[in-house]
């Protein structure tokens, strides 16, 4: 049986509608989606069942990172942060600035962190060998870039191609809105977190189920970055921004073993 757009709809309605009658009867608001979230039928098979087991120096001393990432100026350039500057000539699409802040709960900035970002190109189309749908390559384009949020006030700024849309065989006919992904790093390697940034008024956000998996109405609408006119660059790009905010009522959506 073919599973289609409106079989993944009624899903999502079906979940929405539980933690509507949940919210109501006093449930507090569910900021992350279930692992198991069905919609996302990927989720479903690969979601970890057993809770998580803490590494530590005593138990698994081989296992743990005792010592941060270390990076700076020798690691980490001024081109990682400008994706449309990677190679020789020009990518296509629309160019676009994305700048934010990384702030903790108390929204206190957190600086010297290492943000890295990955996307497709305007076609959507990821440079990988897995990504053999039918939207063109750009040699200009790789779609990868890192920075270390500033030490005054924990902003970041990327300067990238503003991505396409692209299909994924979730159910069919299915879609995924226009996004970048973002990785944080902390003080550790394991305590890398991922999220996915969003564009305004995409029309594909309601056929999305990784989207409609963060159930809450609010935390989902923390991923989708405001666009900044302040941050447009004269005939150079658009400005787009997004605060990332690591823990608390205001935290943005993290993927927790997907």
């Amino acid at each position: 049986m073919t599973l289609r757009q409106s079989d993944i709809d009624a899903e999502v309605s079906a979940i929405r509608e539980a933690y509507a009658k949940a919210r109501a009867g006093g449930a507090p608001a569910a900021h992350h989606p279930p692992r198991d979230y069905a919609p996302y039928r990927s989720s479903v098979l690969r979601h970890p069942e057993q809770p998580l087991f803490a590494v530590t120096a005593s138990n698994a001393p081989e296992a743990v990172e005792l010592t941060g990432p270390v990076f700076g100026p020798a690691d980490v350039t001024e081109f990682d942060s400008d994706l449309t500057r990677q190679h020789t000539g020009e990518p296509l699409g629309e160019r676009i600035t994305v700048s934010g802040r990384l702030l903790d709960s108390h929204g206190r900035p957190v600086r010297g962190q290492l943000i890295e970002v990955w996307q497709a190109n305007a076609s959507g189309r990821y440079p990988h060998r897995r990504d053999q749908h039918q939207a063109p390559l750009d040699p200009n384009f790789t779609g990868a870039g890192r920075m270390l949020t500033s030490e005054t006030d924990g902003s970041y700024s990327f300067t990238t191609i503003r991505p396409g849309a692209y299909p994924w065989r979730n159910h069919e006919n299915a879609w995924r809105p226009a996004h970048i992904h973002f990785s944080l790093f902390g003080t550790a390697f394991t305590q890398r977190l991922i999220t996915q940034m969003y564009f305004p008024g995409d029309p594909l956000f309601a056929y999305d189920p990784i989207l409609q998996s963060v159930t809450d109405d609010a935390a989902r609408a923390r991923l989708v970055a405001a666009y900044d006119h302040s941050l447009s660059r004269p005939e150079f790009s658009l400005g787009y921004r997004w605060d990332i905010v690591l823990d608390g009522p205001s935290a943005t959506w993290i993927e927790e073993g997907r």
